[in-house]
């Protein structure tokens, strides 16, 4: 089953901020789900990575003064991300779904749901949304987060 799990962000997805692929991610895993003519959107209420939106605004302060945006998580007094997928068992489960072709570039997530049981059995790249204003911001998801940005398979063992 075709499945996207996407945590809120209320600047990306509704505000349409440029700051981060977030809303551009949600728009491509809804397409990719209509093509397909079947398939899962787990929209997750873990605003800024789990900080919430008023630590996500303080975060963005802290970007705009030189910080990436693991940084400024750190500096808040946060974990660079603290997201919980457990409930993703309990909405899958209801549903019936065993095993998923995931859409994410995010290793730590399909290392969470792998680890709540949840059989990933592809992981699908979701690249969009690469801009002049979040260059900086996706290529410290990248480097400090592990991020899969590059489509080559040997980097990539989901794949």
């Amino acid at each position: 089953m075709l499945a996207r799990t996407h945590s809120e962000c209320l600047t990306g997805d509704a505000l349409y901020s440029m700051r981060c692929d977030c809303g551009y991610q949600l728009e491509e895993a809804l397409r990719s789900i209509a093509r397909e003519g079947r398939g899962i959107l787990m929209y997750l209420r873990q605003e800024g990575r789990g900080i919430g939106l008023l630590n996500k605004i303080r975060a963005y302060n802290l970007q705009d003064q030189g910080a990436d945006t693991v940084e400024a998580n750190e500096q808040l007094g946060f974990a660079a991300d603290l997201r919980d997928y457990s409930m993703c068992r309990d909405m899958l489960a209801h549903l019936g779904i065993r095993s998923l072709r995931l859409m994410t570039n995010n290793p730590r997530k399909v290392d969470a749901l792998t680890d709540l049981g949840i059989e990933i059995a592809e992981r699908v790249p979701l690249h969009v949304g690469r801009n002049p204003h979040n260059e900086h911001y996706l290529n410290t998801k990248q480097s400090k987060l592990g991020h899969w940005f590059e489509t080559h398979q040997d980097d990539d063992p989901a794949v």
